[in-house]
């Protein structure tokens, strides 16, 4: 039996214009968006992204970008553009069917789930849709998050842990490109550490 995450599917909305100007719907992708397993027990729902900064709507021209993604997942961060993307993680002992089918629907921290640490050059929102999370700081630091709440991730070297042993979570990131952050001397570049499957920053 699958299991259930409790929480709503995803469903997002892209806007754009017909020709006589007016605001329309976009049809050129499905509202649900597919997720993708990147290895390292993690599963990636990108839901937007673009690929330079301003970016260019003019004919439609980020929605192409972005379907172009869709077929080839970009890195964690893409150095020109932005994602807008969530994380799950399917750490758990499911059978083939229930792995499949998470893949597929959930892109959600089951309960007790903790990422890799990591950093990416970036400026990062991460922002908490459901359940409660914790950020884990390298230095040990830890704070709760509530359904709500914001994290301005700044380069720092940092996981994510769904706080509940019953509930599972959801997590919503905004990744812009950063410049190399440097610290006492020393430049922080990217480490996924033990993300195995992730593929680095294009």
């Amino acid at each position: 039996m699958a299991p259930n995450t409790g929480l709503p599917t995803i469903n997002r909305l892209i806007t754009t214009h017909n020709e006589k100007g007016e605001a329309i719907f976009s049809d050129a992708v499905a509202s649900e968006t597919p997720q993708t397993e990147v290895g390292g027990g993690a599963i990636f729902g990108l839901h937007y992204c673009s690929e330079n900064f301003p970016v260019e709507m003019n004919q439609d021209k980020d929605i192409e970008a972005y379907q172009s993604y869709m077929n080839q997942a970009p890195g964690l961060v893409i150095s020109s553009g932005t994602v807008l993307r969530t994380v799950g993680e399917f750490l758990l002992p499911w059978s083939p069917s229930q792995r499949d089918w998470y893949i597929d629907k959930a892109p959600d921290m089951p309960p007790g789930a903790l990422s890799p640490m990591h950093r990416t050059v970036s400026l990062d929102y991460g922002i908490v849709l459901e359940g409660d999370i914790e950020l884990v700081l390298d230095s040990g630091e830890t704070r709760p998050m509530k359904r709500g709440d914001i994290a301005i991730q700044r380069g720092t070297n940092h996981a994510w842990r769904n706080m509940s042993s019953e509930k599972w979570g959801r997590m919503l990131y905004v990744l812009q490109p950063s410049q190399p952050l440097q610290v006492a001397g020393k430049t922080f570049g990217e480490d996924l550490a033990d993300m195995e499957g992730v593929r680095h920053s294009t």
